[in-house]
């Protein structure tokens, strides 16, 4: 999607990242690469093959941002995370390890 570097992946850490264990961010960025990378790190958070409810993935995602809201509709958005119509059902759409997986080295 985008062509992301060690340098780019470290520039978001540092300007964005406050902790990573739990992963915990300053601000979601506006710039579309940026914010691609932030959506990689957060999607190692979910399992694969695992079906989350609308609340799963709203508690997963309010440690990491405030707006959680927008976050989960990124993930969606940038095809991270699949949902039912009704928002009843999310799931990773692909295995998570093919997104920047070098990315949390």
């Amino acid at each position: 999607m985008f062509d992301v570097s060690l340098e780019d992946i470290k520039l978001i850490k540092e300007k964005y990242v406050v902790s990573t264990n739990p992963l915990k961010i300053s601000l979601f960025p506006p710039k579309e690469k940026r914010k691609y990378i932030i959506l990689c790190m957060i999607v190692h958070l979910f399992e694969d093959n695992k079906k989350y409810t609308e609340k799963e993935i709203n508690e997963i995602l309010k440690v990491i941002y405030i707006d959680y809201v927008t976050i989960r509709r990124y993930l969606v958005e940038y095809q991270f995370l699949a949902r039912l119509d009704d928002g009843s059902a999310y799931w990773l759409i692909e295995d998570k390890n093919k997104y920047l997986d070098y990315l949390m080295n």
